[in-house]
């Protein structure tokens, strides 16, 4: 197998690359330099996201002193998020060392037009990973590092959630109606966000919608976290998910992983389905639509009265089908000693996977329109 570099960078977080069945090449020293400028970056990138989630919306920031006079309001968010994402990323840097693999530092990767103002970052291993067990613990180890501070944040967001007059303070109209609106960018809710808000937030208290939490920097980091922890999950080639998966069952793991690839097509077809609905509603002239109409238009109704949850899934879904069939991959590649986990990892692994079920949005960050 050829030695390269592979950039998980579409993970958002937790992007480690694990060099196999190679002779490892002379240590390569770090460029601290350069994680520091990245760092650096990162956290103005991360502050800018954070300043506009402060404001109802980004009219008011027009210019560059505007943004400069303004940037403080970005420091919880920031602070929060670069926290988690270096939790995640030491998780996996400790665990390399832990087993004598040589890893880099984490590449922060700043990303000011993202919603979030970064993708995470990424960390490479330099030499061999020797076996499935280390190749577990490195890939275990970052995910569950970063669960836990994502956790924490909820847990803590929830506890210390301020009343209603903190909504209207940002949105000062609100005051004015009589329900809160529920349009907007809405991110999807999961089942461990559910069972806390269940659990943490009293009946008639104050709780704010899934289209304004993004103004509360705990509970936006904390569903951020989660997020990207689900995604770094997927059981798949070179993801954390890939590496767990591998570890606990070894050559099974293509066979899980294509069958998780067709959960996702599933979770992600039916928003197919909802375009295609609406766009046969808007009754465009020419035969070929009037022949949609027809063929496809009584079956798409009926899905949308009986499986309207299916329907309005998360199109980003598809696309990560997509990034995973071409930049990914299913497989995931062999390392030297295949000896099979032992049953305390196999626990921790079952704990891992628990995870992606607890943390997995079917909707993801989708917008609602009146």
């Amino acid at each position: 197998m050829q030695d390269r570099d592979f950039d998980r960078t579409i993970s958002h977080t937790g992007g480690v690359e694990y060099p196999t069945m190679v002779a490892p090449p002379p240590r390569r020293k770090d460029r601290y330099w350069l994680h520091i400028l990245l760092f650096i970056l990162t956290c103005i990138s991360t502050m800018y996201a954070g300043m506009l989630f402060s404001t109802a919306t980004d009219a008011s920031i027009t210019s560059l002193g505007d943004i400069l006079a303004n940037l403080y309001r970005g420091l919880p968010f920031s602070a929060l998020l670069m926290l988690f994402i270096s939790a995640h990323e030491f998780g996996h840097y400790f665990a390399a060392r832990a087993h004598n693999v040589d890893a880099t530092l984490p590449f922060y990767i700043p990303m000011p037009i993202s919603l979030f103002g970064t993708m995470g970052a990424v960390i490479r291993t330099r030499t061999v990973v020797p076996s499935r067990r280390a190749m577990f613990d490195i890939g275990v180890a970052g995910p569950i590092a970063g669960f836990v501070v994502a956790l924490a944040y909820l847990i803590i967001g929830m506890l210390t959630m301020p009343g209603i007059e903190s909504l209207y303070a940002i949105h000062p109209e609100y005051r004015a109606l009589a329900t809160l609106p529920a349009e907007g960018t809405r991110f999807g809710g999961f089942l461990l966000f559910g069972i806390l808000k269940k659990l943490l937030i009293a009946p008639g208290r104050f709780f704010p919608g899934m289209n304004e939490i993004y103004h509360y920097p705990l509970l936006s980091v904390g569903w951020f976290g989660m997020f990207v922890t689900a995604l770094n999950m997927i059981p798949v080639g070179q993801l954390d998910g890939g590496h767990v998966i591998y570890g606990m069952f070894g050559r099974a793991q293509r066979k899980i992983s294509r069958w998780f690839v067709g959960f996702l097509v599933f979770s992600g077809f039916g928003t197919l389905c909802t375009l295609l609905r609406d766009l046969i509603r808007e009754h465009h002239q020419g035969r070929f639509f009037d022949l949609l109409g027809v063929l496809l238009g009584p079956p798409l109704e009926w899905l949308t009265r009986h499986a309207g949850w299916w329907m309005r899934g998360w199109l980003g879904w598809l696309l990560w089908v997509v990034i995973i069939l071409v930049v990914i991959k299913i497989p995931h590649p062999p390392v030297p000693d295949e000896t099979p986990l032992d049953r305390k990892r196999i626990i921790i692994g079952w704990c891992a996977l628990g995870i992606l079920v607890l943390t997995f949005t079917f909707t993801g960050v989708f917008e609602l329109v009146r």
